[in-house]
């Protein structure tokens, strides 16, 4: 049968969410497991699985960079004192807390890679919410709604949007004009949400936040050089990419990290092997199986042919295309990574709007600089918003929701399928209906 390798591929797909969905297994056994059937079945070969490993590279760089950054400061108790000190701030109030939680990760997501900020801020959740005698689990979902809704609020925000904005050429200050209320829109949204989402920790109140205890900064000696690396790091992931020699954040992130292991190493605060055996390995290596997962699907031709059929269904009406986009990709968006999604679709769209007669033949060139028709770019903002909006809704949408599974892994507690779910289906549901509305008037109604 011609099509078996796609439907191998689809069925070891399916079965991994349906293993992972059921928690009969660790998220990273089931993930891995799949990988490697996808190599016995010949589906790919080891080379063509390392070879899609190989394209994100960049990402399993940042994450490990910034996880052995976060691990170096962990013996100078300096996540402990600055969640005691956001308490005192909030006054022991659990609605200021999840009102602060909202405004420090809003900005620095607005031009930080989603999954790295949850890296950065996580750590200091646990603690927080030992303070107020409350289940941290809530806090780092909240943390991860914002986090990835926060990333439409710039061109650089999130991947997904990049690599949509780059595909229409759209200019950072277009963006901001055009774009980014939807990203605010969405923000709104969980702030709107957040009474019925967490009405336990909504209504929570420590009686005397004055009388906590004391938490004493240790090995201070690493604070000063440590913060100008981490000042450094945070400056070059900003503008590092638009020097006259660009750095990527990858590479950022693991020079970083070898300085902040030199830094710990010279200061005997903890010692390399301790650091590098605390770094959340289960959460890269599942990362690595899907990207293998997912480029299984790729050379099979799933994901061409799932696209395909939506671009058939779609005909010439933009409006009625527009919103089917937003919500199709929304749901494929909770179930698959967005950016391996939104690579797919980007190519797929531009076919179709050509095919149908909408756009020259010209915007099929990869060098193409020109400006797409304007009638046909709420088609791809719809994507886009999609895409980054729809990883809200699950565990698996997203790196960022990854990330602070594994973060609540090493604190003690575990993030299930379900539980999740639980927050993010109503999340990410009225994100896309408010988003859509959005679409709607912004570009549909009044262009």
């Amino acid at each position: 049968m011609e099509n078996w390798p796609a439907i191998a591929a689809s069925t070891i797909f399916i079965s991994v969410f349906a293993l992972i969905i059921s928690e009969k297994t660790h998220l990273m056994i089931a993930g891995l497991l799949g990988a490697l059937l996808l190599v016995l079945l010949n589906i790919l070969s080891l080379q063509e699985a390392i070879a899609y490993i190989s394209r994100s590279h960049a990402t399993l760089a940042l994450f490990l960079g910034v996880m052995i950054m976060v691990r170096v400061f962990q013996p100078t108790r300096i996540f402990e004192y600055l969640a005691t000190q956001i308490v005192i701030l909030a006054k022991g109030q659990g609605k200021r807390l999840l009102l602060g939680i909202v405004a420090i990760t809003t900005p620095i997501c607005a031009v930080l890679p989603n999954a790295t900020t949850v890296m950065l801020l996580a750590p200091l959740v646990p603690p927080m919410a030992a303070e107020l005698n409350i289940n941290f689990v809530p806090l780092l979902i909240l943390m991860v709604f914002v986090a990835n809704s926060a990333g439409l609020l710039t061109l650089i925000g999130d991947p997904a949007t990049f690599i949509v904005g780059d595909a229409v050429n759209i200019s950072f200050l277009d963006y901001l004009g055009k774009l980014s209320l939807g990203g605010a829109i969405a923000i709104l949204t969980i702030l709107v949400l957040l009474p019925r989402l967490f009405p336990t920790i909504w209504r929570a109140q420590l009686e005397h936040p004055e009388q906590l205890p004391k938490i004493k900064i240790q090995h201070r000696r690493m604070l000063l050089p440590g913060g100008i690396i981490v000042g450094a790091v945070l400056l070059f992931f900003v503008i590092g990419e638009l020097l006259p020699t660009p750095i990527s954040p990858a590479t950022i992130a693991l020079l970083g990290a070898t300085l902040c292991l030199l830094l710990s190493h010279h200061s005997k605060t903890d010692s390399v092997p301790n650091i590098l055996k605390d770094v959340d390995w289960s959460t890269l290596i599942f990362f690595m199986s899907i990207f293998v997962l997912i480029g299984g699907l790729e050379k099979t031709g799933v994901i061409a042919g799932a696209s395909g059929i939506l671009a058939v269904i779609l005909g010439k009406n933009i409006a009625l295309g527009s919103i089917l986009l937003l919500f199709t990709v929304g749901i494929l968006s909770s179930l698959i990574p967005n950016i391996p999604l939104v690579v797919a679709m980007v190519p797929l769209l531009k076919q179709y709007v050509v095919t149908v007669g909408l756009a020259s033949p010209a915007i099929l060139d990869p060098n193409f600089e020109g400006q797409l028709p304007p009638e046909i770019l709420p088609l791809f903002y719809a994507m886009m918003y999609g895409a980054t909006l729809g990883g809200n809704g699950t565990l698996v949408g997203a790196s960022s929701n990854i990330v602070a599974a594994g973060i609540a892994e090493q604190n003690g507690k575990r993030i299930s399928f379900q539980t999740f779910l639980k927050y993010g289906v109503p999340v990410t549901v009225c994100q896309l209906i408010t988003v859509g509305l959005y679409v709607v008037v912004r570009f549909l109604m009044f262009r």
